[in-house]
């Protein structure tokens, strides 16, 4: 974390020859982010900017970043994990969409995972950062407690303090700079109601209150400043998914429950939505074609969804815009299975 203000980042020398520092900052502020990689390498002065906190800050503020949708997607140019001699499990990659220019791209691989991301990991975003964690090991199965965070503004990976527990199927959400997960099951495959928020600045993890109940499969939204934990089950009730959700305030660090928000019986994973009225929204079954695992990522006031009418049938992408579903044409290699996904603002 950098304390540089934008002042000290522009006082010494013109960003750009025979410009005020001010119209310089400006012309950079504009600068696409598609070309700040290159625009790292321009001198000293820009890559010491381009990377700072303030940057960020400042474009975010001006309304020069960009929000894009980054998911969990299984890679169709790469062959399936092998144990056993068996084919096992599709190879997972992050792909990212723009729905303003209508392109899509791929993040780099993690290091420690270059042959493919850890099965059912989890996304967050937090500050133009994206932060991966949790999952299983592709080669052993084994749940990891392993956190990476991927900065865009470098376009490299770095690793992050672990997650203080073991816990696969968690609720996540960013909000306030912290990512917050909750509930999930442990190794021993027992219900959690265990809660942690993770600052990707600091790098560090701080305990909060547990939750009223055991939730495993929840899945997690941020609603402004509350943390919702929606449906799940007990270790007892295998299966069987609540009609409640538990609320956690940020700001206070209490949790509620409130009832009645999504049916009970349906798996919560990745279709989870907010309405304009601000009630929770089951995004499976929105279309004819998204049945079957659907995932929904706001970004912004829009909405990109993904599914399947039937098990096996093509993976279709919309976008959801007003309430008006449109059609997305998507490239070779980018219409696999998507597991789950999150906004990023870049």
């Amino acid at each position: 974390m950098d304390n540089n203000t934008i002042s000290d980042l522009i006082q010494f020398n013109d960003l750009i020859p025979k410009l005020p520092s001010e119209l310089g900052l400006e012309c950079l502020t504009r600068l696409p982010h598609s070309a700040h990689r290159v625009a790292l390498r321009v001198c000293s002065q820009w890559h010491c900017l381009l990377q700072s906190d303030a940057f960020y800050s400042h474009r975010k503020k001006t309304g020069h970043t960009r929000k894009v949708t980054c998911l969990v997607q299984a890679r169709e140019d790469q062959p399936l994990q092998e144990k056993n001699n068996a084919s096992v499990a599709s190879v997972y990659g992050i792909s990212v969409f723009d729905p303003e220019s209508m392109t899509w791209d791929r993040v780099d691989p993690v290091p420690d995972y270059p042959s493919g991301l850890p099965l059912f990991c989890q996304l967050a975003s937090c500050d133009g950062k994206l932060v991966l964690m949790g999952g299983w090991d592709p080669a052993s199965y084994e749940p990891l407690t392993a956190v990476f965070v991927y900065d865009f503004r470098t376009s490299e990976w770095r690793r992050g303090k672990d997650m203080p527990e073991k816990r696969s199927f968690f609720a996540i959400g960013a909000g306030v700079g912290r990512v917050y997960v909750a509930g999930g099951h442990d190794e021993n495959k027992n219900a959690l109601s265990t809660a942690w928020a993770y600052d990707p600045r600091s790098d560090e993890w701080a305990g909060l209150d547990p939750m009223g109940r055991e939730r495993d499969e929840c899945e997690g939204v941020v609603i402004g400043d509350e943390f919702w934990v929606v449906s799940g089950y007990s270790t007892e009730r295998q299966g069987m998914f609540d009609g409640s959700a538990e609320v956690l305030d940020i700001g206070s660090g209490g949790w509620r429950e409130e009832n009645g928000f999504w049916e009970e019986g349906q798996c919560p994973r990745s279709c989870v939505g907010v309405g304009k009225d601000g009630r929770l929204v089951n995004w499976r079954g929105w279309d004819p074609g998204l049945r079957v695992g659907v995932c929904g990522v706001a970004v912004g006031s829009r909405v990109v969804l993904s599914g399947s009418d039937y098990e096996g049938a093509p993976h279709g992408f919309y976008l959801v815009d007003n309430r008006k579903l449109t059609k997305i044409n998507v490239p070779e290699g980018f219409s696999g299975f998507v597991q789950s996904g999150c906004c990023v603002e870049i």
